[in-house]
């Protein structure tokens, strides 16, 4: 599937943060099928038990992917944003870490107030491992921080990603 956009990082988020040594630093991708796709890889430090990512760095990632969908097709420059409201994840099967993994997020509906979006991680063989339903509410930046929200989020790391299978 082909490529439109790559999204902006963030300079301290866990899932996306360019600068948190904890954490991921996935880069998000819009598709042409309106979708969002992150390819990524958990490591020894979001360990659980032995050889498992923990279950809430594998939440975060599904929260980040569905929460992302509301980015598609909007301007770059002043994103609309929203935060959680529900969460609901369902685990599959365990999640290993030092292995790419594809995350997906999609949108399901979208009214003035807010969305819901659901959000899957895969193997890159396909195999589902994560899945989850997310309810955002929107909200002006003002409402969720008092930190500059266009400085926070002005960080793009240009790569060769024109197409990712999956």
């Amino acid at each position: 599937m082909k490529v439109v956009r790559k999204q902006k990082n963030s300079k301290s988020c866990i899932v996306c943060g360019v600068n948190n040594p904890a954490g991921l630093g996935a880069s998000f991708y819009e598709m042409e099928d309106d979708s969002v796709v992150a390819l990524f890889e958990y490591k020894a430090i979001h360990q659980s038990y032995p050889g498992r990512t923990h279950g809430g760095m594998i939440t975060c990632m599904l929260d980040e992917l569905a929460g992302r969908v509301i980015w598609v097709g909007k301007p770059v420059d002043n994103p609309p944003l929203a935060v959680t409201s529900s969460l609901k994840v369902k685990f599959r099967k365990p999640v290993p870490f030092d292995e790419k993994l594809v995350g997906i997020g999609r949108m399901e509906k979208e009214n003035s107030h807010g969305f819901v979006a659901s959000a899957e991680i895969r193997t890159k063989a396909g195999v589902v491992l994560a899945q989850a339903e997310v309810t955002y509410v929107k909200l002006p930046a003002s409402a969720i921080t008092s930190a500059d929200m266009v400085e926070e989020l002005d960080v793009f790391i240009p790569d060769d990603i024109t197409d990712i299978e999956i």
